[in-house]
């Protein structure tokens, strides 16, 4: 199907007006400025997975179908409709009057190309777990699309609405060629069908979208109302509170619960503290590999579960939203169960499995971490209780991950938000399926893992996600803490409602009139 390219479009026109003014927070010229600490390389999960390039990919870009959070249920969205005709084949009816950003008309080919380019080997996608059931793609019909899976998956549909965007027929292909001889694909100019349309991308900085007007206003995302949004790269949480104060930002999250305490009586702003799909843990080198075995005896890793307060913990540095998790995985998560081995906080049982683990006197070892710096260093007052002396190694996370993948971090303290997935084949298959991830290569855990993500029948796959979550329980190759809060906030005339899934949908936000 050949693709037709349009004149100057509206979008085109409305891009150039942004450009030619400052942009401003506030509902004064129905903007939106957000604001967050990362800085984004690119607006689309392939070559970023940050939770900002979720947020910003959702915004820019649509898959071919969408998650419901409010009525847990997926509808399309790229598609008109889409069925399984076989445990390995799912085939999509799309919509026939949609348009990339650039003009170009979107059908078939799109999808076709989007999905066989990023399973291809030259891709370097980062999140190539995500389409690692994919086999192949072809067109069934005018409007029609037929996804072929190497296995059943049950989780596909998760997948398709949260992290694999649809991009146009041959969009990597003006990619440059970097001094290494790697193609930049991340550099490549964003082009959706989205809501907003990238308008400017000043990476490391600021990221500024304006709204499509072409956008179809039948679909679950809806016409956006707001006309412009902004998202800002500001490091420091502090700078990102006198912005919101003066102005220069209209919503920002993750703040701690003080400075959240101090905001909530200041005039003109709503705070708020809301559950996500973010769960804390505590991950080992169980092969021994890091310099130190010690957390290759089972009887250690349960003494620290033993002496963490995670409820402490949870309570005063999440909020109230929080609560404790035993499991390896989020508790609102398809697949997720409650009756595994616990831990309870107990320093005298940690202290006393310590002894009979042949470490009497404690141990010391270097501690990692990268996210919510109180949380780690709670744990490591917790430890040194019993006796276990934690040296801090402050990292970023994509370093950090290298080292443990690399099994060079004897204990870190980690987080997972599960892209926002509700199913647990994106946490705990992810972790114990056997990949690059996987702490203990466990081959009980694996064909639990595997008969969990490949089987039709609801039922066959909780009974398989459970034997699997018991097994790392028992063994204690986590320790599971607890779940993530976000503190919000923002404008008082807002109107904006927290999700769990941790992606804000700006496009269903307004200003209050």
């Amino acid at each position: 199907m050949s693709k037709t390219i349009l004149g100057v479009t509206g979008t085109a026109l409305a891009v150039c007006l942004v450009l030619d003014s400052p942009a401003m927070a506030g509902p004064a010229d129905n903007s939106l400025v957000w604001a967050g600490p990362k800085e984004v390389a690119a607006v689309e999960t392939y070559y970023d997975t940050s939770r900002e390039a979720v947020i910003l990919s959702q915004h820019v870009y649509d898959g071919l179908i969408y998650w419901d959070e409010e009525n847990e249920e997926f509808l399309p969205l790229l598609a008109t409709s889409f069925r399984q005709l076989d445990p390995v084949t799912w085939e999509f009816d799309l919509r026939d009057d949609v348009t990339f950003h650039d003009g170009s008309t979107f059908g078939p080919e799109d999808v076709i190309y989007t999905f066989t380019f990023v399973t291809g080997d030259d891709s370097g996608i980062l999140n190539s777990s995500d389409v690692r059931w994919f086999k192949s793609a072809e067109q069934t019909g005018e409007h029609t699309v037929t996804l072929t899976l190497t296995e059943p998956f049950p989780a596909l549909l998760s997948n398709l609405a949260l992290v694999l965007p649809i991009l146009p027929d041959g969009h990597y292909d003006a990619a440059e060629e970097g001094a290494d001889g790697q193609k930049r694909y991340a550099a490549v100019p964003p082009n959706g069908t989205g809501p907003y349309t990238v308008a400017d991308f000043a990476q490391g900085e600021t990221v500024t979208m304006v709204k499509n007007p072409d956008y179809f206003a039948d679909g679950p995302k809806g016409q956006p109302e707001i006309d412009t949004l902004v998202y800002r790269t500001i490091a420091d949480s502090s700078t990102q509170v006198a912005e919101l104060m003066t102005g220069g930002v209209d919503w920002i999250w993750g703040l701690g619960n003080d400075q959240t305490a101090g905001l909530s009586g200041a005039p003109g702003i709503t705070t708020l503290n809301a559950p996500t799909m973010r769960i804390s843990y505590i991950t080992f080198d169980i092969k021994g590999t890091s310099g130190t075995n010690v957390f290759t005896d089972a009887a250690v890793r349960q003494a620290i579960g033993y002496a963490v307060n995670r409820e402490r913990i949870a309570t005063y540095l999440m909020g109230e939203n929080s609560v404790v998790v035993n499991a390896a995985c989020h508790p609102v998560q398809f697949g997720c169960t409650a009756d595994v081995a616990t831990y309870a906080y107990d320093p005298d049982k940690a202290r006393a499995q310590l002894a009979e683990a042949g470490y009497p006197d404690g141990f010391s070892v270097e501690f990692y971490g990268y996210r919510d710096r109180p949380v780690t260093e709670a744990i490591m007052d917790d430890l040194a209780k019993v006796g276990i002396t934690a040296n801090l190694r402050w990292m970023k996370y994509a370093a950090l991950r290298d080292l443990i993948v690399k099994g060079e971090v004897p204990i870190a303290n980690m987080t997972w938000g599960s892209n926002s997935i509700p199913d647990v084949s994106a946490i705990t298959s992810y972790f114990f399926g056997g990949g690059s991830d996987d702490p203990a290569n466990d081959p009980e855990v694996q064909a639990a893992i595997r008969e969990g993500d490949s089987a039709a029948d609801p039922d066959a796959r909780l009974a398989a996600y459970e034997q699997a979550l018991r097994r790392i329980a028992e063994e204690a190759y986590w320790i599971p803490l607890f779940t993530y809060t976000k503190n919000y906030a923002f404008n008082e005339t807002l109107e904006f409602v927290p999700t769990a899934d941790e992606i804000p949908k700006f496009f269903a936000s307004s200003w209050k009139q």
